[in-house]
């Protein structure tokens, strides 16, 4: 099943949703602002994506800017970072079984499904 982080207000997100939709595919929405993703959940999101944690912050947003920017962190500590704050993960991430992307792109999307 493809499941998709997904958040409603951003129009990338809603782009990709729309896509998914149209594949007539079977999948899951998560909506990761109010079902927030455990450590757990969002180290091995980030194992799929084959990226480091800060590759999925969104290194422009407010908190980031104000909180963590320029601040030595481990990777764990980035990852806490984006379970505590979770508007900082970058979206929308599609899954698919072991691989995920970052579905900003409907054509990479596309491709991945």
């Amino acid at each position: 099943m493809i499941q998709i982080y997904h958040n409603p207000r951003c129009g990338k997100s809603r782009n990709c949703l729309a896509l998914i939709k149209e594949t007539e595919k079977e999948f899951e929405i998560i909506n990761y602002l109010t079902n927030i993703p455990t450590f757990n959940e969002l180290k091995s999101l980030i194992q799929k994506l084959n990226f480091e944690p800060l590759a999925l912050v969104r290194q422009k947003e407010k908190i980031w800017l104000e909180n963590f920017k320029n601040k030595p962190m481990t990777n764990d500590e980035i990852i806490q970072a984006m379970v505590t704050n979770p508007i900082l993960i970058e979206r929308p991430i599609v899954i698919k079984g072991n691989k995920a992307i970052i579905g900003r792109d409907l054509d990479n999307v596309t491709d991945f499904l």
